[in-house]
């Protein structure tokens, strides 16, 4: 940004092998590595502006969460003889990096300029994963978008019954901490971190819409009365998902240790019962996908394994599954938040289906306007609770 030359030139006046350039066709013309760091939906048309310029033979990369329209723009508008090796930190902002997965996909390059690019990027400390970025977008999809969503519908529902839900018991304690702390984190960075990967991501749109379409039927079941048939959609999503080779003997992700110990209102001395609508459509969405969420661990970002590991609390606790079941049906405690959690994830499939980058950025702004006082100290314990998940796993 060419306001910003003068402050930068001074700030880093006394680095000797630092040169501010007052756009990027000083930077295309004299780097040897060129790291496009901007919007997946302002992507075609920077690279456009600027890949002219490139230097000739230089190894070029991107960090767009949705690789698609990336690798296009660079071959639209990269000459020929431009290496593309890009490259996507599968963790947020406040997140140390080290042990992280970072993707790399070596697209058009030589391998000298990839091991290149490989030791540059060696310095964040994270897990390379090698990729293509057909393989990327499908991952992301599979591991982000949908629970981007589930958490941006909870946000909106709490918005339109204006509450926060740290001030109700029944929204204290265990997997709520989870809901609460991770919907204001999310809430609490800038509208296109989410619209970009879901609106472009190809795969993103399919799975937004499966889970809005999940939220709806279950709770449609439960408006009915449809005990029966509520239990057998759910336990056979259950099986599918959890059932897998190997994961039935395994430890559980999340203890009730770690899911109460970091709360942002007071914990009740009795659990307020709760049919856990998100969660269980979370699960029959990957269902009806055909997801297995244990197969991307490697590619899974700490929110993904957070969202994992309380559906996995919940589906791997036979008798806590069944209450679930029975408060579903026979509890109205939360029938008109459910309501309004329907609405939301039904008006955020919307949104991603008709491409309104405009429309998402609205909606997101007026729910993070709302939850705004409370990002700083959820914040703080969101990156305690990453950081006890990130050690056990």
């Amino acid at each position: 940004m060419k306001d910003k030359f003068a402050d930068l030139k001074g700030e880093f006046s006394d680095r000797e092998l630092v040169t501010i350039f007052e756009d990027g066709y000083g930077v295309s013309r004299s780097s040897d590595y060129i790291i496009y760091s901007v919007e997946a939906e302002a992507i075609d048309r920077v690279v456009a502006e600027y890949g002219r310029a490139t230097k000739k033979c230089a190894i070029v990369g991107g960090q767009t969460s949705c690789k698609a329209p990336e690798i296009a723009a660079f071959e639209r508008h990269l000459p020929s003889d431009i290496e593309i090796v890009s490259c996507h930190s599968l963790h947020g902002p406040h997140v140390d990096p080290t042990g992280q997965p970072l993707v790399l996909i070596k697209h058009r390059a030589s391998q000298q300029s990839f091991d290149l690019v490989t030791r540059i990027l060696a310095c964040f400390g994270s897990e390379h994963v090698h990729l293509s970025a057909r393989a990327h977008d499908r991952i992301t999809a599979d591991t982000q978008a949908v629970t981007h969503a589930a958490f941006l519908s909870m946000g909106t529902a709490w918005c339109a019954n204006n509450q926060f839900p740290w001030e109700h018991s029944r929204y204290v304690g265990g997997i709520e901490n989870v809901k609460c702390n991770i919907t204001l984190r999310i809430y609490s960075n800038k509208w296109h971190v989410y619209a970009g990967l879901a609106i472009l991501n190809p795969s993103a749109k399919q799975q937004i819409r499966q889970y809005a379409e999940s939220v709806t039927g279950l709770f449609k079941l439960m408006l009915g009365g449809h005990k029966a048939e509520l239990e057998e959609r759910i336990k056979t999503a259950g099986k599918a998902v959890f059932n897998t080779a190997g994961r039935r003997g395994d430890p559980l992700l999340l203890s009730d240790e770690v899911l109460n110990r970091f709360s942002l209102g007071k914990v009740p001395k009795e659990r307020t019962p709760n049919n856990h609508l998100s969660l269980l459509a979370m699960v029959d969405c990957w269902w009806k996908l055909g997801i297995v969420p244990y197969d991307h661990m490697i590619c899974s970002t700490p929110l993904f394994r957070l969202w994992l590991g309380v559906t996995e609390y919940l589906f791997r606790k036979p008798a806590l599954l069944d209450e679930i079941i029975d408060i579903a049906i026979e509890d109205n405690t939360f029938r008109s938040d459910d309501l309004e959690f329907t609405f939301a994830a039904r008006g955020w499939s919307d949104c991603v289906s008709f491409g309104d980058f405009s429309s998402y950025r609205d909606r997101f702004e007026k729910t993070q306007s709302y939850f705004a006082p409370r990002f700083p100290e959820a914040t703080r314990v969101g990156n305690e609770m990453i950081k006890v998940l990130l050690d056990r796993t």
